[in-house]
């Protein structure tokens, strides 16, 4: 089985829909956290980093319409889109209008949810091409291939998963427990130095001088009008 790479939060309360929402998803290569009702959602998404959420709008507890206003209205920028049965044309809008990103109407067919879900993490980092470039390095997110000028590169799935993470973020400095956040899954234990073994391992494959190292703080991936000091 494919490891998670893009952690997302799936918020659905029908049991039976979110058991094969996150099955799905899961095999589509992202990593889903799942919560219940409206109040954990908001604890959720002010709490955790997550690339997007799946938010239903019928749910216990907290609307998802109240959810998504108070998200907004704390300044949350994480991309949503809204996954209800709710299709007339006013409930869309005001969906819309109170800060979704996307609006899908149930049911939905996996693999369009995911490219949706992969375009919202795009544009949310200002990348509005499939594919994620950084000098010579090009990754692509739906095929999980990775080439190095006009060479396949032959990378592990956690090596994929924060390659990824990297690029999206290219020209920020991540520390080793955001990206351990966006790696692994609630309650996974997580060895040491797994993150600097994966880092360790990409800077074999892709060349010493696309991640940097910033001491005592994080790790870099360059933009490619800058060069490492």
């Amino acid at each position: 089985m494919r490891e998670c790479r893009v952690r997302i939060l799936l918020v659905e309360d029908d049991a039976l829909l979110g058991d094969g929402l996150r099955a799905g998803l899961r095999q589509a290569g992202f990593q889903v956290e799942w919560v219940r009702d409206g109040v954990a959602a908001e604890r959720e998404l002010a709490a955790e980093p997550y690339a997007a959420a799946i938010l239903d709008l019928g749910l216990p507890r907290k609307d998802g319409i109240d959810v998504l206003q108070a998200v907004r209205a704390a300044r949350i920028k994480t991309p949503i889109l809204v996954l209800t049965a709710r299709d007339a044309v006013p409930d869309r809008i005001r969906g819309l209008d109170v800060g979704a990103d996307d609006y899908v109407v149930k049911p939905v067919d996996l693999m369009e949810l995911a490219a949706r879900l992969r375009a919202l993490v795009r544009r949310s980092h200002g990348l509005p091409l499939e594919r994620l470039a950084v000098r010579d390095v090009t990754l692509d997110p739906a095929a999980r291939s990775v080439f190095r000028g006009d060479a396949p590169v032959a990378l592990s799935p956690r090596e994929f998963d924060l390659l990824q993470v990297l690029m999206l973020n290219a020209g920020r400095v991540l520390t080793r427990d955001q990206l351990e956040q966006q790696l692994y899954s609630w309650g996974q234990e997580v060895e040491s130095n797994a993150i600097e073994f994966h880092i360790h391992r990409l800077r074999r494959k892709l060349g010493p001088a696309l991640i940097v190292t910033v001491r005592g703080v994080g790790y870099l991936l360059e933009r490619a009008d800058r060069e490492p000091e």
